[in-house]
C-alpha cells in the first residue's frame, strides 16, 4: 500500500487518483481550484466518464481517497507524487509545460523526505530531466540535499473506457534510473503486477517517446483508412470489406481501421503535432506524422463537400440535423472534434443546424458560440430531425445505432441521410426511403 498525491484533477488526474485508490493505495488528489475540490468532495465530477462517479464514491467512503487544495501538505505527507496537470498545445504545436514546471517547483519547495515524482501528464521527450532540474533548483535555494527520483509513467486512457484501460492495461511503462523508485512504482501498481500485466522498464526518454509514438501511430492508421475510403469511393470499392480483410492480417489488426470524418479529442491531435514539432526541432522531420495532420484536416472539410455535392447546388436555406458532437461516444469532450469544423463549415455555406449529442450539449453551447444564432440545440435525436432537409451522423453513440427510420423519415423534409461513421448498411437505409451517403462505400 502506497501513500500517493496526485496533482491535478482533470481527466487524467481524477481517473488515475480514483483507480490508484481502488488498488488499495491511500490517495490525495490536489488542485488549486477550490470550487472543483469542493465539488469532488461532494461526489460531483468535472468530466463525463462512465463509472468514475461510482469509483470516487466507493473509495472516498472507504477512506482511501480524499481531495485537497494543500499542495505542500500533500507533498510532505506522501512518498509518491504524480504530476497530472494539463500540457496544452502552444501555437507552434509544442506542449506548453508551464503547469508542469509550476508543480515541479512547488514540490521542490515543499519536499522534506525521499520522494518519487511521477510524470503522468503527456510531456515532450526530455521533460523528466527538466522536472528533476526544477526540483533540484528549488532544493538548492532551500540549501537542502534531499534525495528524490523522477519517473515517467505515461497514461494510455481512452475517453469513455478510461476505468477499464487503467485497471486492465495492455502494459505499464515505467521510465526511471533509480532501482528504489522502480520498486516503489511496482508497489503502486501491485494489483496489476499480481495479474501479470506486462511491465516495460526503460529510460525516462524512452518512456516519454512511447506515449507520443503510440498515439501518432494510431492517428496515422486512422488517416490511412480514411484515405483508402476516399479512394474506394472513386473506384467503386467498399472500404468496409477492404478494412475487414486487412484487419484479418495479424500484422495489421482490425482496430482503428474504421473510416470517419477525421480524428479529434484531447490526445491524438495534440500528441501527433507535438511529435512533429520534436522531429523538426531535432532535424528529423516526421513526414508520416506531418502528412497525417494535414490529411486529417482535409478529411473534416471533405465531409462538408460531400454534403454540398449530394444536396447541391447550394446549402443556403437548408436545415441540417447533426447527430453527435463529441469526438467519440461515451464522452462529452469536443476538443478538436470533427463536428466543430463541419458545423462551422456548413453554416458558412448558408445552412442552419439542429444539433444533438447525448453528453456534449453543454460544451457545444460554448464551442459553437460564434455560430449559435444559426443553431438549434435539440433535446433528442428526433427533435433534431424535425423539419430538417438532411440528417448527418458524426458520432457513433449506441442510441444512434437503432434509429426509428420511419419516425425519422416522417420528420425530415427531404430524405438525405449522411452516415459518416458507417453505422448502417446502405441497403437497410435505402429500403427505408432515404438517399444514403457513407464513407468509402
Amino acid at each position: 500500500m502506497a501513500n500517493i498525491a496526485v496533482i491535478g484533477t482533470g481527466y487524467v488526474g481524477s481517473v488515475s487518483g480514483a483507480c490508484l485508490a481502488d488498488f488499495g493505495n491511500h490517495v490525495t488528489c490536489v488542485d488549486n481550484n477550490a470550487e472543483k475540490i469542493e465539488a469532488l468532495k461532494k461526489g460531483i465530477i468535472p468530466i463525463y466518464e462512465p463509472g468514475l462517479d461510482t469509483l470516487l464514491k466507493r473509495n472516498t467512503e472507504a477512506g482511501r481517497l480524499k481531495f485537497s487544495t494543500d499542495l505542500p501538505g500533500a507533498v510532505k505527507a506522501n512518498e509518491v507524487v504524480f504530476i497530472a496537470v494539463g500540457t496544452p498545445p502552444a501555437e507552434d504545436g509544442s506542449a506548453d509545460l508551464r503547469y508542469v514546471e509550476t508543480v515541479a517547483r512547488s514540490i521542490g519547495q515543499a519536499m522534506e523526505k525521499y520522494t518519487v515524482v511521477v510524470d503522468k501528464s503527456t510531456v515532450p521527450v526530455g521533460t523528466g530531466r527538466k522536472v528533476a532540474a526544477w526540483i533540484g533548483e528549488e532544493l538548492a535555494a532551500r540549501k537542502l540535499e534531499i534525495p528524490f527520483a523522477v519517473v515517467s509513467n505515461p497514461e494510455f486512457l481512452r475517453e469513455g473506457s478510461a476505468i477499464q484501460d487503467f485497471t486492465h492495461p495492455d502494459r505499464v511503462v515505467i521510465g526511471c534510473e533509480h532501482e528504489e523508485a522502480r520498486r516503489i512504482m511496482k508497489e503502486v501498481y501491485r494489483a496489476l503486477y499480481l495479474n501479470e500485466t506486462p511491465y516495460i522498464e526503460t529510460s525516462l526518454e524512452s518512456a516519454e517517446m512511447i506515449k507520443y509514438a503510440s498515439n501518432a501511430f494510431l492517428a496515422v492508421k486512422i488517416t490511412f483508412i480514411n484515405e483508402i475510403a476516399n479512394l474506394c469511393e472513386k473506384i467503386g470499392a467498399n472500404v468496409q470489406d477492404v478494412a475487414k480483410a486487412m484487419g484479418r492480417d495479424g500484422r495489421i489488426g482490425g482496430k482503428f481501421l474504421h473510416p470517419g470524418p477525421g480524428f479529434g479529442g484531447s490526445c491524438f491531435p495534440k500528441d501527433i503535432r507535438a511529435l512533429a514539432r520534436i522531429g523538426r526541432d531535432h532535424g528529423e522531420a516526421q513526414r508520416l506524422a506531418e502528412t497525417a495532420i494535414e490529411a486529417n484536416e482535409r478529411q473534416k472539410l471533405r465531409m462538408i463537400d460531400k454534403i454540398e455535392t449530394v444536396m447541391g447546388p447550394s446549402l443556403r436555406g437548408k436545415t441540417i440535423a447533426i447527430l453527435g458532437l463529441a469526438f467519440k461516444p461515451n464522452t462529452d469532450d469536443m476538443r478538436e472534434s470533427p463536428a466543430i469544423a463541419i458545423c462551422r463549415g456548413l453554416i458558412e455555406k448558408g445552412a442552419a443546424l439542429r444539433l444533438y449529442d447525448p453528453a456534449a450539449m453543454k460544451e457545444a453551447s460554448w464551442r459553437l458560440e460564434e455560430v449559435k444564432p444559426r443553431c438549434h440545440f435539440a433535446p433528442d435525436e428526433y427533435d433534431a430531425a424535425k423539419g430538417s432537409d438532411a440528417l448527418v451522423l458524426l458520432t457513433e453513440w449506441n442510441q444512434f445505432r437503432n434509429l426509428d427510420f420511419g419516425r425519422i423519415r416522417s420528420l425530415l423534409k427531404e430524405n438525405f441521410f449522411f452516415d459518416f461513421r458507417n453505422i448502417y448498411k446502405r441497403e437497410a437505409v435505402e429500403a427505408a426511403g432515404f438517399y444514403y451517403t457513407g464513407i468509402g462505400t
